[in-house]
């Protein structure tokens, strides 16, 4: 007869390793790796800007006319505002200031997303209409944090890793008095939606009222990658058309055609 506790006994003594094993297993998921590239975000913030001279704030839900929208980082200083969004990708990318749908490239996959200077935007405009503030004190960084190489000329405020701080420092000019500064923190603060479960509920409500309107553009609404029309090869549609993310297989949205 087999003892079955002599083969648990050494699988026991090793139970402490279990929680490490998961750990790592999740930061090695999409979702883990971008938690990954946040962190760092905020830490060459926290490590390499003057806490004096400039203020950090991280995860920031704001209000919009037609709903909500979330933005990763907002550094406020008198150099200007910086609004960073980050992208957790791996492959290499091309893509220009003007393109709408930049590429990712992992061997022979290829990948298209939107351009993450158009994503942007909204926020831009956003933090603009709310501090009823002038265009020019604000600007746009994007923070690749994945392992990814830029294979085309990017814009100045395109980075890769904590190297987007080279792109902070190099506005040496003030332009917002020290006063307006505390006063923008103040208004951010207050006009941001608290961190909840309501919050990501309402904003998770708003974003699905907006995937129609992208699936009409031809916009993946779960990644941001082009949708292409494709037609089923197997089962009970085949031969049937339809909309099939270009990200296949990593990304499997589809959309019937109306």
């Amino acid at each position: 007869m087999i003892d079955i506790s002599a083969i648990l006994s050494p699988l026991l003594q090793l139970w402490y390793l279990l929680p490490i094993v998961i750990i790592v297993a999740f930061f090695r998921t999409p979702i883990g790796k971008g938690i990954i590239g946040e962190f760092l975000v905020n830490v060459a913030a926290k490590l390499k800007l003057d806490k004096n001279q400039y203020h950090l704030i991280k995860n920031v839900t704001l209000p919009t006319e037609d709903g909500t929208t979330q933005i990763d980082h907002i550094i406020i200083s008198e150099y200007g505002i910086f609004v960073v969004e980050t992208k957790n990708l791996k492959g290499w990318i091309f893509g220009d200031e003007k393109q709408r749908f930049w590429t990712q490239k992992i061997y022979k996959h290829t990948n298209k997303f939107q351009n993450p200077l158009h994503q942007n935007y909204k926020h831009i405009k956003t933090i603009q209409n709310a501090l009823n503030i002038e265009p020019e004190k604000i600007f746009s960084i994007i923070v690749f944090t994945g392992d990814s190489t830029f294979k085309t000329k990017m814009p100045e405020n395109v980075k890769h890793g904590i190297s987007y701080i080279d792109y902070v420092k190099s506005k040496t000019r003030k332009i917002i008095s020290k006063k307006e500064v505390e006063e923008i923190i103040a208004a951010i603060e207050s006009g941001r939606l608290s961190r909840s479960f309501k919050t990501n509920r309402e904003h998770v409500k708003h974003v699905k009222s907006i995937i129609e309107e992208k699936e009409q553009k031809n916009v993946c609404p779960k990644c941001g990658s082009e949708l292409i029309l494709r037609t089923a090869k197997k089962g009970t549609n085949a031969g049937n058309q339809f909309y099939g993310c270009s990200n296949y297989p990593k990304c499997r949205y589809t959309a019937q055609l109306v």
